[in-house]
Formats: C-alpha cells, structure tokens, sequence
C-alpha cells in the first residue's frame, strides 16, 4: 500500500499544502479554523512521513511528530483555545517537520535523472514548503516579541487574524513581491525577512534552473 502511495507522494503533499493555504476561501471562517485546518495539518504529516518513508529513522520521528501534534491539536479542537505555550510548541513541530520534509523534496528534485510530473509538482510542493517554514518562523517572533511585525494587517487584530496576515507575508516576502502593509519592526525580524527572501531567490535560481536544465536536455534527447 506504502509502496504504491509513493508513487503519488508529491501529488499527496502538494494537495494538502494547497488545502491548508486555500481552504478557507471554501468554507466557512470558524469552522475552518478550529476543524478542517487542524485535520489538514495532520494529513500533511502524514504526508511528510509518506515523503520520507524510504528513511526508515526519520519515519519514526514523524510518526513522534504526529502523535504530539495529533494530542495538541485535539485539546484546541475540543476547547477551541490555546496557551501561547501551546502555539510555540506547535509552530516547533511544523518548522522542524517542514525543514525536513523540504530538504528531502528538494534532494529528490535534484538527483533526479529525467523530469516528469511527479518532478514539477516536487519542485511546486518544495517552494510552498519554503513559505511555510517563513510562516512558522515569523510566527514565533511575533509571539515572543509581541510587535516585531507591523503595519495594516496587524492592527487591533486577534492571532487567528494576525497568523492570515503573517501567512500572507510570508509568502509575499518569499516571492521578494513587497506590498508593504505588514514591515518588520525589530533586528530580529527584520533578519528574518531577509532569510526568507534569500531563500526564494535562491530555490528559482539554483534548483528550478537545474530542473529546468534536465527537462530541456531531456528533451533534447528525445528528438534525437
């Protein structure tokens, strides 16, 4: 069953990403948030531990990485609030889930030998992870330093509110875009920003080039 899910493994993650990201424009605010997104997080470790099922120690420590995620999120399903101590523990365990689950999506792109589907969507699935790791990041350094993000966004809202908005600039931040409604108003943060700008930078010029590069001389080959 593992084996033939495998196959399906870029498709899978990519799917939940996708779910997680733009699942709220689908369904209701309230019960997104409390019921689907909570599910949808669970799934993508499930996912995760499909990604790397061939590394036998790390699927172990997914499976770890589920089981407290799985005890966490249950308690906020139940009583729809959470400790900030809580949160921070639950941002932990994804930016570490994500960490991983990127290095791998992003080994696997590039040893590659021929570029197919599953490699495009690897590739896709490998940038959005990126987003999420700046989100878990920004996240807990708007949590320990209340502040260190500010701007439009970010006024007179509640964390459900201020995770969206952080979540948004998360990404716009790794796509180097700038709208300029959310700033980063400490050293920290701002050092932050800077990362995850250098990281998107260079995941579109040195992996998608490399991708790229196989797919043309693939093709190549196949005129030939």
């Amino acid at each position: 069953m593992i084996k033939k899910l495998y196959k399906f493994r870029f498709v899978i993650f990519l799917g939940t990403q996708l779910a997680i990201l733009f699942g709220s424009l689908f369904f209701p605010s309230e019960f997104f948030e409390f019921t689907l997104l909570p599910l949808l997080y669970l799934v993508s470790i499930l996912a995760g531990i499909l990604m790397i099922s061939k590394r036998k120690k790390l699927t172990w420590f997914f499976i770890l990485l589920f089981v407290v995620s799985a005890g966490i999120f249950g308690s906020s399903m139940i009583y729809r609030q959470e400790s900030q101590s809580d949160i921070l523990m639950r941002l932990s365990i994804y930016f570490v889930f994500h960490t991983v689950v990127t290095w791998n999506i992003i080994q696997q792109v590039w040893r590659a030998k021929f570029v197919n589907r599953n490699v495009i969507l690897g590739l896709m699935s490998g940038y959005i992870s990126l987003g999420f790791l700046a989100f878990f990041l920004f996240m807990s350094i708007e949590l320990t330093n209340p502040g260190a993000f500010q701007g439009i966004l970010m006024k007179n809202g509640t964390l459900d509110i201020k995770s969206e908005a952080i979540l948004y600039y998360a990404y716009i931040t790794l796509l180097t875009i700038g709208y300029g409604e959310i700033v980063p108003s400490i050293p920290i943060a701002q050092k932050a920003a800077m990362l995850v700008g250098l990281m998107g930078q260079f995941y579109m010029v040195i992996i998608t080039a490399v991708v790229v590069e196989k797919y043309i001389k693939h093709s190549e080959k196949k005129k030939d």
